[in-house]
C-alpha cells in the first residue's frame, strides 16, 4: 500500500524531470540529539527522501563504514523504540519529505509485526527497507504494514533474473531499491553502462520508480546515476563524515550536511547536463 507521501514526492520529481537524491544516516550517529538535528538538516541540504537506519548488532549487508554506524548508535543507546520516537521528533517539524526505515528483521520480530507497524504509522514512517526478508516470508509483516499504509520497499540485486523480480514486485510499493553491486554497501562502485539496462529491466518488471545504491560515494558517480534512474541513494559516505567528524573535533551535522549539498546538487545538475 504506497503512501502519499512517496508517491506525491516522486510525481514532483517527474514533474522537475530530473532523479532524486535519498540521503542515508543511522539513527543516534554519534548521539540521539545530533542525529536528530542532522535528519532536520538533510531536506534543505538537498535530501529528497530520508531513510534512517536502525542500529543492529549484524548489519550484514553493509560494509565496514555503516557497520561502524550502527556500533555507534547502539552504544548512543538507539533501539527500535528509540528510532521510532526519533522519526516522530523529525515528523512534527516536516510534514512532508518521505522518511524510510532501513534495517534488519531481527529487531521487526521482536518488536512484534502489528506493533510495530502501528507505531511507525504513527510515527510517520512512510516506508520500509529490511534487508534479510525475502519476498516469500514477507506476507505477515506486509499484511501489518499494509494495514498501517506503510510501504515495503523490496530489494533487487545484479542476480535477479525475470521470474525474481516479478516475486519481488509482489506487494510492494512506494519504489523498489536497485542494489547495483553484488556485495555490501560502501565498497565498489557502481557501473552506469551496467545499471541503465537493470533499472529499465526493474521499472518494467513493477511499475514503480527505481532508486539505486549501494555503490554511489562521489558527485560525478551520483549524477550518472540519475541519468538513467529514478532517484540516487547514498549512504556510506555519509556516515563516513560522522566518523571524521568525531576524529577531528568537527560538527557532524555541518560535515554531513555539506557532502548532502554536494551530492544533492550533482544529482539535480545531472539531466539539465545531459546531451541528447
Amino acid at each position: 500500500m504506497t503512501t502519499a507521501r512517496i508517491d506525491a514526492r516522486f510525481a514532483a520529481l517527474k514533474a522537475e524531470g530530473r532523479a532524486g537524491f535519498v540521503a542515508y544516516v543511522m539513527a543516534g550517529d554519534p548521539s540521539r540529539g545530533e542525529s536528530l538535528e542532522i535528519l532536520r538538516g538533510l531536506p534543505a541540504a538537498g535530501a529528497d527522501i530520508i531513510e534512517l537506519g536502525f542500529p543492529f548488532s549484524d548489519p550484514m549487508a553493509e560494509g565496514p563504514p555503516i557497520q561502524r554506524a550502527a556500533i555507534r548508535g547502539l552504544k548512543a543507546g538507539l533501539t527500535l523504540k528509540g528510532t521510532l520516537d526519533l522519526a516522530r521528533d523529525f515528523r512534527a517539524g516536516d510534514a512532508d519529505t518521505p522518511l524510510i526505515l532501513m534495517g534488519y528483521l531481527n529487531p521487526i520480530e521482536s518488536y512484534g509485526y502489528a506493533a510495530f507497524a502501528r507505531d511507525a504509522a504513527a510515527s510517520g514512517v512512510d516506508g520500509l527497507i529490511v534487508v534479510d526478508c525475502p519476498p516469500e516470508e514477507a506476507d505477515p509483516l506486509s499484511d501489518a504494514l499494509d494495514a498501517h499504509a506503510v510501504s515495503l520497499i523490496r530489494l533487487a540485486t545484479p542476480t535477479s533474473d525475470d521470474a525474481r523480480l516479478k516475486l519481488i514486485a509482489r506487494r510492494t510499493s512506494g519504489f523498489v531499491y536497485y542494489v547495483s553491486v553484488a556485495g555490501v554497501t560502501g565498497v565498489k562502485e557502481a557501473q552506469t553502462l551496467s545499471v541503465a539496462p537493470a533499472v529499465a529491466r526493474v521499472r518494467k518488471a513493477s511499475g514503480l520508480p527505481v532508486a539505486v545504491g549501494f555503490g554511489v560515494r562521489t558527485p560525478e558517480r551520483a549524477a550518472e546515476i540519475a541519468r538513467v534512474a529514478d532517484a540516487v541513494v547514498v549512504g556510506s559516505v555519509l556516515v563516513d563524515e560522522v566518523a571524521a567528524a568525531l576524529e577531528s573535533g568537527e560538527s557532524p551535522r555541518e560535515r554531513v550536511l555539506a557532502r548532502v549539498k554536494a551530492l544533492g546538487d550533482a544529482v539535480r545538475a545531472a539531466r539539465a547536463t545531459e546531451t541528447v
